[in-house]
């Protein structure tokens, strides 16, 4: 998390995050590991009432940086998306920020995400 954020995250942070998810009946949290934790996928359920369709949403993914170009990324994907299917829904998204635009963009691309809009945040 501390590479996705680029900040640090407290151990005490993570016991909280961890919870969080933990208490949530939407949300789940998944590891890749082979020795070690080498990437991470938040995934959680929305319902869209729009359409009134369910999709999948991967909130969070991240690849250890020492363990990028291994296929790890991938394999979380298609996780999700095997998830997402499991569950019904009528696909998946994510939301990624404009610094990650040339490498994490670039991989959603060539899994067949397309950029279909902007999102606005207000926060308190």
């Amino acid at each position: 998390m501390t590479q996705l954020l680029n900040r640090e995250i407290t151990a005490d942070i993570m016991r909280n995050r961890i919870d969080f998810v933990a208490q949530s009946p939407f949300d789940s949290l998944f590891v890749y590991e082979e020795d070690k934790i080498m990437g991470t996928l938040g995934f959680r359920i929305r319902e869209n009432i729009e359409d009134i369709v369910r999709y999948g949403e991967i909130s969070v993914i991240v690849v250890d940086v020492e363990e990028k170009r291994k296929g790890i990324g991938r394999i979380l994907m298609e996780y999700a998306e095997d998830l997402a299917i499991k569950n019904q829904c009528k696909g998946t998204w994510l939301v990624t920020g404009h610094k990650r635009i040339n490498e994490a963009h670039n991989f959603y691309k060539d899994l067949g995400y397309e950029d279909t809009g902007v999102r606005f945040v207000k926060s308190f």
